[in-house]
């Protein structure tokens, strides 16, 4: 029973002390190795913060895995592994001691040898650990060993036992023959049949005799063998059971070996990692042990002891390890370190990120420690100041970074104290420019580090530095003209008035350019460009340097012309502008006239402040403009009366939409071929409620300048197409269009709209246009035209003769009409030049198949001479003042009557 219990221990030393070494060996591993990961992390990073909390992360790892190490030194049960352990721990602490004494701060050159030499320690660490392993692993075979050979010892003293037992009693049979021959009997073949092992033998009971009690007793005695041999069986397969349950839950792959080299024991991990590679266990001797595929090597841990490392067919990496047994055998243990190997790689990929990114940072970047010593420098560094690569290394001291800068030839004209005396006193938190002598500005920024250094960046802000200038002299100043902004010219005006107080005066003149748009739409926007540019240098000829010119926008300008005495200094100041800004211009071969209006603001007198100056003068050159060209009026107190009814008149216009305040009236035409009325020309009224009938020209620039003309045009076009579709079928009806709707991409869809609404005939729908929209975009205009014709519209040209009449546009389209203007028809019988005129215009019209209109008849005179100078049509108020929709057909049969008109003598 001691022996059985011997073997018991053995077996609960395998499974308890072994295989808890083993495991806690594997977590100390894995401590150590989430120590590395955390170092490497905390060797890539700069951030003060960071930094601590990863130290903070290793030194709770640290004593994790110091509490793993010492549980499964504790465990243990060999020299071998205690020694191990001991190798373990000076290999961690070594590791410790080199990342602490100056692995936190390293330059790219010193880094690899760096990691190189902890990488070294590491390897021990991990050799160790899995030395450590092995030996445990060993003993646990050891311990079964042990157990086995002492049941099969017991074992075999209990046969002895019972053989001697047996001779006993054939010698008691033998002397006791004679007298208890039957029984003796009985008990000679239960003593035979114990002997030969058979333990379930039939034993019969024995009298109350002496041979009785011993046939008794050998039952007892077979029952007792019998139990005792079947607890020996139980625990040896309890143990073996045990055991085998701990090999094959390993993670390591175990093979046990002969001395003759076959395989003693194997477990599933094992078979698993041999069955894809069977040259595991190819190699010739233990001294030689060698992998025969690619592998890091093997490398040779103590006299007995050997380790490498293999990759597997599917990418897995192993550590195999062997050691001998006491019996001349060996133990071939498998490690999984596929996982180790890919943290490996991670961490060589992150030290290579690290160096790609401080080699390619835009800025510049020096890493110095307390004591000035250059620990991480990049390739930017050198290319800013100009010093040839590899020259700068880590290890440098401040100052002989500073002498090869100097020896660059960047910092001429500075002595090297003079340098350093500047860098040491800046070497604190904060950033400095530094001028270099090839003109470039470099910003140097400089942040403490935790161990008392610096980090130090620089960048070039050349271009940076004067993107800034420009964008600040483009918020204050006009960027085609180069003049003061509005913004600039408010602060100027603010200096002024500050001035002002002092007893010196000065007025604010606003200039609009006229026919600047003309330009614009005949020569294009470039040579329009050239002009404001031309404008803004002979303004700035005509004033004294104390003076400010500016561009508004656009066409606008605006002078502040200082120490002004009285009216009499501005007015000279504006003629001189006038004179100047009118003479001729040339481009590119195109000469160009131009002109300008000028209102004029005189401080204090017309404002306390920039605005109302501006204002003031703004509302004088809108009157100016009112009054024609080249014109310059002074602000009065009446202008701003005006202005607020301009106001008052565009809300008014607005409501009016809304509140339907417009009516259409008709004027008729009357064909003097035909004798009688052949259409109606179409004109607006607005029915103001406190003003009355306002006539267009009062409201339709304001219309036009606020944004509801399109709207209002539109509206116009379908009134008139409806009313006109209740007419005979042989009174047509004609319509204005402005030259702001004309340019309306709606304009088509509205004239397209209104016919199909009112179901109008398109060729009873006359369109009259200016002069002035065929000067806009004459390409755009041409195109529209023939959109409309295509329409069926017919097209006519109203007061013709005004404005910028050209004739090559009569020749780009085939206009129906020609409306000759009542200027000219005014002057009719009175003026021989306007009768000239208008006889050209008919003759100018007849040779082009178009038909004449006259406009303004306003007596019987005119009438004549329109209809002797070969008119086809004659409209005005000696004929009929305009009407309501309503009274069209009465004026239609007043004029059916005979002689209602007289006819031209």
């Amino acid at each position: 029973m001691q022996s059985i219990k011997h073997a018991g221990d053995l077996v609960a030393k395998t499974f308890d002390e072994s295989l808890m070494s083993i495991n806690y060996a594997r977590a100390a591993a894995a401590d150590f190795s989430k120590m590395r990961a955390v170092a490497s992390r905390r060797l890539g990073t700069l951030d003060p913060q960071a930094r601590t909390s990863l130290d903070r992360k290793i030194d709770g790892l640290e004593s994790v895995f110091y509490d793993d190490l010492n549980v499964a030194a504790e465990r243990s049960q060999s020299p071998g592994a205690t020694d191990a352990v001991t190798k373990v721990r000076k290999a961690a602490s070594d590791w410790a001691s080199l990342y602490d004494s100056g692995g936190k701060d390293l330059d790219v050159n010193s880094r690899a040898a760096f990691v190189d030499r902890l990488d070294g320690y590491a390897k021990t660490v991990d050799q160790q650990i899995d030395l450590l392993i092995n030996h445990t692993a060993g003993d646990g075979f050891l311990f079964r060993q042990r157990a086995l050979s002492a049941i099969d010892r017991d074992l075999h003293f209990n046969l002895g036992a019972i053989a001697i037992a047996l001779l006993l009693s054939g010698f008691v049979t033998w002397l006791l023959s004679r007298r208890i021959i039957g029984q003796v009997a009985v008990a000679s073949k239960a003593a035979r049949s114990i002997a030969a092992g058979e333990l379930d033998v039939n034993i019969p009971r024995g009298g109350a005799d002496e041979l009785g009690t011993l046939i008794a007793a050998m039952s007892v005695m077979r029952n007792n063998i019998k139990d005792m041999v079947g607890r020996e069986i139980a625990q040896r397969r309890s143990a073996q059971a045990r055991l085998t349950d701990a090999l094959e839950n390993s993670r390591e792959g175990v093979v046990l070996l002969h001395p003759d080299g076959k395989i003693a024991l194997a477990n599933s991990r094992s078979s698993e990692f041999l069955a894809s590679a069977p040259e595991l266990l190819r190699f010739d001797s233990l001294d030689t042990f060698k992998i025969a595929f690619p592998s890091t090597g093997p490398a040779l841990l103590a006299n007995d002891d050997l380790t490498g490392e293999a990759c597997l067919p599917d990418g897995r990496w192993l550590r195999v390890s062997r050691s001998k047994t006491q019996e001349g055998g060996e133990i071939v243990v498998f490690s999984d370190i596929t996982a180790l190997k890919s943290q490996e790689e991670q961490l060589y990929e992150t030290n290579r990120r690290l160096d790609a990114a401080l080699d390619n940072m835009s800025q510049g970047l020096c890493l110095y420690d307390n004591d000035g010593c250059l620990q991480v420098v990049n390739r930017r560094f050198c290319e800013i100041f100009r010093i040839p690569p590899g020259h700068v290394r880590a290890g440098m001291q401040f100052d002989a970074v500073v002498k090869l800068s100097i020896m660059a030839g960047t910092h001429a004209g500075q002595t090297f104290d003079e340098l350093v005396e500047t860098s040491i006193s800046r070497s604190e938190i904060g950033s400095h420019f530094q001028k270099l002598d090839d003109g470039r500005t470099i910003r140097i920024d400089r942040r403490s580090t935790s161990d008392g250094g610096w980090l130090e960046t620089c960048e070039d802000v050349t271009e940076q530095q004067r993107a800034e200038t420009q964008i600040a002299f483009l918020a204050r100043h006009d960027a085609l003209t180069h003049l003061p902004n509005r913004l600039l010219l408010a602060e100027r005006i603010e200096q002024a008035i500050a001035q002002a107080g002092r007893g010196a005066g000065f007025s604010v003149l606003c200039l609009d350019l006229d026919n600047f748009k003309q330009v614009n739409d005949t020569l294009g926007h470039p040579i329009g460009d050239e002009l404001l540019c031309a404008v803004a240098d002979r303004l700035l000829a005509c004033v004294r340097e104390i003076d400010t010119v500016a561009r508004l926008g656009g066409d606008e300008f605006a002078i502040i012309q200082a120490g002004t005495r009285d009216s009499n200094d501005v007015e000279r100041l504006a003629q001189r502008i006038v004179e100047c800004v009118g003479q001729p211009y040339e481009f590119n071969g195109q000469r160009v006239v131009i002109g300008c209006s000028i209102g004029i603001s005189l401080a204090p007198f017309h404002g306390a402040n920039g605005e109302k100056l501006l204002k003031s003068a703004d509302l004088a050159l809108y009157r100016a403009k009112a009054e024609g060209s080249g014109v310059w009026r002074f602000f009065e107190t009446e202008m701003e009366d005006s202005l607020q009814k301009r106001r008052a008149l565009e809300l008014d216009l607005r409501d009016a939409m809304t509140n339907g305040q417009f009516e259409l009236v008709y004027q008729p035409i009357y064909n003097l071929k035909l004798e009688k009325i052949c259409r109606f020309e179409a004109l607006l009224r607005w029915r103001h409620p406190q003003l009355g009938l306002v006539h267009p020209e009062k409201f339709i620039a304001v219309a036009e300048e606020i944004g509801i003309i399109i709207q209002l045009g539109e509206w116009v076009i379908d009134q008139a197409c409806q009313q006109a579709a209740s007419w005979p079928d042989d009174i047509k009806v004609s319509v204005n269009v402005s030259s702001v709707q004309f340019r309306s991409p709606r304009l088509i869809e509205a004239f397209s709209s209104a016919l199909m609404h009112s179901r109008l005939p398109a060729g009873r729908l006359e369109l009259e246009i200016t002069e002035s929209v065929l000067l806009a975009n004459s390409t755009e205009t041409i195109a529209t035209l023939h959109k409309l014709r295509a329409l069926g519209l017919r097209i006519a040209i109203d007061d013709f003769g005004t404005g910028y009449s050209s004739l090559s546009y009569l020749q780009s389209f085939p206009f129906d009409k020609i409306k000759i203007d009542k200027s000219f028809v005014h002057d009719l019988t009175s003026t021989a030049g306007s009768k000239l005129i208008v006889r050209a215009i008919v003759s100018l019209g007849k040779s082009l198949g178009m038909q004449i209109t006259a406009e303004g008849i306003e007596n019987i005179a005119q009438f004549n001479q329109a209809a002797a100078e070969g008119c086809d049509e004659v409209q005005g108020y000696f004929l009929s003042e305009p009407v309501s929709g309503l009274q069209v057909s009465s004026v239609i049969c007043k004029f059916e009557r005979p002689n209602i008109v007289p006819w031209p003598l």
